[in-house]
């Protein structure tokens, strides 16, 4: 497994437009595609992005701790911004060629290090301990932290998925096989291709192809 970059995060949220206006007033963000299911927003849609899908209330934090994005420069080190049902969005800095692209996703884990050892199964690369002190994992210069804290498996979780960036969704989707992990679903989409995996304490994980004919601005 080789992914390549971390492509977006989902989430389960009832009121979606409240966090789609902060987004696009406070984070740099614009809403680059809106159905009926979800809303996708980002800087630029071929970099890390936000993905709210409608759900009912309320969520359940589950085994989502926060999410940073990265900006080059920012007075006060890092800023952190607690919405709705129980979103948490931080802002960061580092060296970066786009604003408010996705710095890392914090999950709760209660085995973080063997969190870490499964992730690096999964096509993630290892990496150093980062500013926070947690372990955590990279992918394309951007990471996935484990906290010690305990996950749950709520029946209304607000992480949705995490997704990353590979070159085919087919050769995951054997690989996943091979390793005998469970391929939660696959979905064939306009503009990408993708097999869904349950990664460790339940969290799924997509790994998405992006199509010839994506357009997504």
């Amino acid at each position: 497994m080789n992914p390549t970059k971390l492509d977006h995060v989902a989430y389960w949220v009832a009121d979606r437009d409240a966090i789609t206006d902060f987004a696009a007033a406070e984070l740099g963000m614009h809403v680059i595609e809106r159905t009926d299911a979800f809303t996708l927003v980002g800087a630029d849609a071929r970099r890390g992005k936000l993905t709210l899908f409608a759900a009912e209330g309320p969520r359940s934090r589950g085994a989502l701790k926060h999410v940073a994005l990265r900006v080059a420069h920012l007075e006060d080190g890092e800023r952190w911004f607690d919405l709705a049902e129980g979103v948490r969005i931080g802002v960061v800095e580092g060296e970066t060629d786009l604003d408010y692209d996705l710095d890392h996703v914090a999950l709760f884990s209660a085995h973080p290090e063997a969190a870490v050892a499964a992730y690096v199964t999964l096509g993630f690369d290892p990496a150093p301990v980062g500013p926070s002190g947690f372990p955590r994992v990279e992918v394309g210069g951007a990471w996935v932290e484990f906290h010690p804290g305990e996950p749950g498996n709520p029946e209304r979780p607000l992480l949705n998925h995490i997704a990353v960036l590979v070159d085919s969704a087919d050769e995951h989707i054997a690989e996943a096989g091979d390793l005998g992990v469970e391929i939660d679903n696959v979905v064939d989409a306009a503009n990408t291709y993708a097999v869904f995996l349950r990664g460790p304490e339940n969290v799924r994980i997509e790994y998405v192809e992006h199509k010839s004919t994506f357009s997504l601005t």
